[in-house]
């Protein structure tokens, strides 16, 4: 029997995860079996994530398709020592929707939309409890951060602008652009990193 087949035959037991394998195989072999079952498994989910943090359809599907194609074309940067299979997947398709959205210039930053903020996977009860708390901490600073580091944040971040254009379009020094930005930022880092909101 070969490895996909070991594979394909492991899959469909029930409480067996071999995703991490799945994975490895592409990166591996470039093995087009191992590739369709995660995309069978993977590509819906990864759908509905996204639609529960308020994607529409399309956008949620465009997001799927191109996060498979991530994961085929990357399965080599895949290190199951660091992250599980999911979590790994899961990452790749919040960065793409980050993406997407800082492409889509025209729509506002909406500083309720902590989902933008999630990097786990929504796999059990803890890691959603987890994130539900991370989400809240995180909108909690938000909402305390002024509406001049909102700004910055949102044109840096959403739509991708360097420093420099952020001072001129705000006529502003670039080292008050560069300190209100690393002062925001600060502000999030010190959120994840205590034990209280």
């Amino acid at each position: 029997m070969s490895d996909t087949s070991r594979i394909a035959v492991s899959a469909v037991q029930p409480g067996v995860d071999d995703s991490a394998e799945l994975i490895e195989a592409v990166a591996q072999r470039r093995d087009r079996a191992a590739f369709a079952e995660l995309f069978r498994r993977f590509a819906p989910r990864v759908k509905a994530f996204v639609m529960r943090s308020g994607a529409d359809p399309d956008l949620a599907q465009e997001v799927a398709q191109e996060t498979m194609v991530l994961v085929w074309r990357r399965a080599e940067t895949f290190d199951r020592t660091r992250a599980g299979a999911a979590t790994w997947i899961f990452t790749i398709a919040r960065n793409k929707r980050i993406d997407l959205l800082r492409r889509a210039t025209h729509a506002g930053f909406d500083p309720e939309d902590y989902v933008l903020f999630s990097t786990e996977a929504p796999e059990s009860a803890d890691n959603a409890a987890i994130g539900r708390q991370v989400r809240e901490r995180i909108g909690a600073v938000m909402q305390a951060l002024t509406p001049d580091q909102i700004e910055v944040l949102r044109m840096a971040f959403f739509q991708d602008k360097s420093h420099s254009v952020i001072a001129r379009e705000m006529k502003l020094p670039l080292g008050t652009v560069k300190s209100r930005i690393r002062l925001a930022l600060s502000r999030l880092r010190e959120a994840m990193q205590s034990d209280v909101p």
